[in-house]
């Protein structure tokens, strides 16, 4: 573990105790999933609201602990490790921060009370024809009377169906770039107008497709500025990157140490798998990218720490990047020196590997991010 303060390891060594006692063992792991079918178990969410750890990033004015982004990384990789299914906790972090940023003052007291109760919120960006893309937006809002009448399609949507806000990213106006006139709204979940189609995924109930028909939402529930929803997006992007990284750090952290369990263990031709050299040197090369990981995780999350408003695109576009990948290597790894038995589910490393592979599409995929990290050596 990279140095950290006494608190900080208190706070690391309290939730790892609450991990162990809740979610220790992969019967009560099925339960709490519904045999893995839910990655969101709302009574467990719950508990960490009654603890206070859902608003570690939150500042203390709206209730929150304010203890800022290296502790948000540790409560993501900490949890992500013991593969706590608090499914909705990541798109709650990272829209209640947008409603920080930029809300009202009603907007935030209402949407972060109900996040710090253990409330989930979702944000709604891509479509059909814009994912990469975000500038591609289609889904319009337009003024209507008093209001905006909202009509489109919105799809890839993690938590809708669980969510009791969500953060819509509409489009308009269409004067202006490619990316003006987009602008967000903040929907209430049941809202008149709105259908939530969940899409069947490798991971279970996580993503949806949402459908705006005559959607009426009142003026208040622009957040933020109209036609400048861009700018608020690219705000959130540290965050969102760090949050995706600091979860990937830590199932990596998993699948290694179950492979080296394994390998450990596991005896062929007289002896243990891993002591024949070439498991040896794989797992020796897989210890040095997670530490590798490890280190530029931390150290973009203490440079977000000591200037919170400043953009690190190129930082935090590597970390999302070296930590996803290294974590989707790790388990395809794991499962491949584990042999049999890292594709049947009793050992859950086919488990790591479906939650792995698609966090390099998420968030930006692998690709944007090193296109993003190439633009800013001006290439």
């Amino acid at each position: 573990m990279t140095t950290l303060t006494d608190e900080q390891r208190d706070f690391v060594d309290a939730v790892t105790d609450f991990c162990r006692r809740e979610v220790g063992d992969r019967d009560r792991w099925l339960k709490l999933t519904d045999g893995g079918r839910e990655p969101h178990n709302a009574e467990l969410y719950g508990k960490l609201a009654d603890l206070g750890w859902l608003g570690v990033a939150v500042p203390e004015e709206y209730g929150g602990a304010g203890q800022g982004m290296v502790d948000l990384v540790l409560l993501l990789e900490t949890t992500a490790y013991w593969q706590l299914p608090i499914g909705g906790f990541a798109t709650s972090a990272i829209t209640a921060a947008s409603y920080q940023k930029f809300g009202t003052e009603q907007q935030k007291r209402r949407v972060l009370g109900d996040f710090l109760r253990g409330r989930v919120l979702a944000v709604s960006m891509s479509e059909p024809g814009a994912g990469s893309d975000v500038a591609g937006l289609t889904c319009k809002a337009e003024r209507h009377g008093d209001g905006w009448l909202i009509n489109g399609q919105k799809t890839w949507c993690s938590n809708a169906h669980i969510a009791d806000h969500i953060l819509l990213v509409a489009r308009t106006s269409t004067d202006g770039g490619r990316h003006d006139g987009l602008t967000m709204f903040s929907v209430p979940a049941g809202v008149d107008g709105l259908t939530v189609h969940g899409i069947e995924t490798m991971g279970g109930r996580e993503v949806n497709d949402l459908y705006f028909t005559d959607c009426l939402l009142p003026e208040d529930a622009v957040v933020g500025e109209v036609g400048q929803g861009w700018r608020q997006l690219m705000a959130g992007l540290n965050l969102e990157r760090m949050i995706l990284a600091a979860m990937m750090l830590g199932t990596a952290r998993r699948a290694f140490d179950d492979t080296v369990a394994y390998v450990s263990e596991r005896r062929q031709f007289g002896r243990p798998v891993g002591s024949f050299q070439a498991l040896r040197h794989r797992i020796a090369d897989h210890a040095t990218e997670l530490e590798c990981t490890r280190l530029l995780v931390y150290d973009v999350a203490r440079k977000i720490d000591q200037n919170p408003e400043r953009m690190l695109p190129r930082e935090a576009s590597m970390a999302k990047l070296k930590a996803t990948e290294v974590a989707k290597a790790m388990a395809l790894d794991g499962m491949q020196m584990m042999g049999g038995y890292g594709y049947a589910t009793e050992y859950g490393m086919e488990r790591l590997l479906r939650s792995t592979v698609v966090s390099t599409v998420y968030g930006g995929t692998s690709e944007i991010q090193r296109d993003i990290i190439g633009k800013t050596y001006g290439l």
